[in-house]
């Protein structure tokens, strides 16, 4: 049974004209309790296509990218090529406190639905244009699927060792990106109409969304006058530094960053490799003096003085060989809880099965079971993104089939049963 606790918009309709590029924007509305009505084109969003689906079965409504991405929502066919598609449309625009779009831009004014044709139908709407480019200058009307956000961004060039070519991060960042930068904006339009009565429109690029996520490239090129290049497993780091990086354990990999700032120093990890028997010569001569200094400021002396640490690098991948040799005998988790008893900080590299099985999120039910009758069976989805106290996220609804509300939504507008048929047969909806 659904839950009547009250959610944060619950009182709050939400027009989801996105794409792929969106999506994620107002899926966040809808796990906040919005009323979310995907419109879609007849026969579905092409999204429904993208895989990798159910039981590996390509079916359009097994897509599990798009189940993820649509919870809580549902689904309006139409055209709005056709004339009469888009009458529906205005019909149903005054209800809408926000619109949320993926068009290029100047498709929905080409079809008098643009903002102020909106306005005229409800003088306080939101509407949320999402781009890959944004409305104006020389790349406005550029095609912009993931990968080109990615690389026009500049996140390709620093993904990836620093060996290979540009590396593609996984799971479309761009399209996450500035559909997160666009429900962040579209909540603050909202703040704002609900303190002024006034409404606005919110505009997103992906690729400025995806330029406040590189870190520390642009300062380094400020300051230092430096472009900031694929780092890969080093972490921007000339030299091997013990404890630092990935390592590879009996069964997947883990993370340390031993000998930064927190956590215990390397000569703990010394005494737990003595203990295991597995600290081979690093007790003696002349590698302790160096693990016993192994800190960042010793780090930072060797990286600004180059020509003093060309004797030491060799002693430093010494100590980083048998420590590989050491982590390559243990299993990732005897590593992370062991090494987090002794206040080592190393922490498991997740896998998605890891992450299914990982306690902390079992401990805080973090999955969400949904149920999905047409499956015959209830399927774990990805829980909250954060945890509201009053006015709580929650999934309430499966992902809609195509089309599964136009006799519902289309009789709210006053649509009989024969003009749903008369509308569905011109393919208008």
């Amino acid at each position: 049974m659904p839950d009547d606790t009250p959610t944060a918009l619950g009182d709050v309709r939400v027009l989801d004209l996105t794409g792929e590029l969106g999506s994620y924007c107002t899926k966040l509305l809808a796990d906040l309790g919005a009323d979310v009505i995907k419109i879609e084109p007849p026969g579905g969003d092409p999204a429904r296509d993208v895989g990798p689906f159910y039981h590996d079965e390509a079916d359009r409504e097994k897509s599990l990218p798009f189940l993820n991405l649509n919870t809580n929502k549902r689904s309006l066919t139409l055209n709005l090529d056709d004339p009469a598609a888009r009458e529906v449309f205005r019909k149903l625009a005054p209800s809408a406190d926000i619109v949320v779009e993926s068009f290029p831009p100047g498709y929905l004014d080409s079809l008098e639905l643009g903002y102020e044709a909106l306005q005229a139908l409800r003088p306080d709407v939101i509407l949320t244009s999402i781009t890959g480019f944004g409305a104006q200058g020389p790349h406005a009307g550029y095609l912009a699927p993931d990968i080109v956000g990615v690389a026009m961004s500049g996140i390709m060039w620093l993904a990836g060792d620093p060996e290979d070519p540009p590396s593609l991060p996984y799971g479309n960042q761009g399209y996450l990106c500035a559909s997160i930068q666009a429900a962040t904006g579209t909540m603050m339009a909202l703040y704002h109409r609900d303190l002024t009565g006034r409404g606005q429109h919110v505009e997103v690029s992906m690729q400025e969304a995806l330029l406040i996520a590189q870190e520390t490239a642009m300062q380094t090129y400020d300051l230092n006058k430096s472009v900031r290049g694929r780092m890969g497993r080093r972490g921007g780091l000339p030299i091997t530094v013990p404890g630092m990086g990935p390592y590879e354990a009996s069964d997947g990999w883990i993370w340390g960053y031993v000998g930064a700032p927190g956590g215990a120093a390397w000569t703990e990890l010394l005494k737990w490799l003595e203990e295991e028997g597995m600290a081979e010569d690093l007790t003696e001569e002349p590698y302790r003096p160096i693990i016993e200094q192994l800190n960042i400021r010793f780090l930072t002396g060797l990286m600004l003085n180059p020509e003093e640490s060309k004797p030491k690098i060799p002693l430093l991948e010494h100590i980083d060989g048998v420590l590989a040799r050491f982590f390559a005998s243990k299993t990732k988790w005897e590593l992370y809880e062991q090494g987090q008893g002794r206040r080592l900080l190393i922490g498991i590299v997740s896998t998605p099965e890891d992450l299914v099985k990982n306690p902390q999120l079992k401990a805080r039910d973090w999955y969400q079971g949904v149920e999905h009758p047409d499956l015959g069976e209830t399927l774990r989805y990805p829980g909250p993104p954060y945890r509201l106290s009053e006015t709580p996220w929650r999934i309430d609804r499966r992902p809609p089939r195509v089309g599964e509300h136009n006799a519902e939504l289309l009789s709210e507008l006053g649509y009989s049963q024969e003009e749903l048929e008369a509308l569905a047969a011109s393919g208008a909806v």
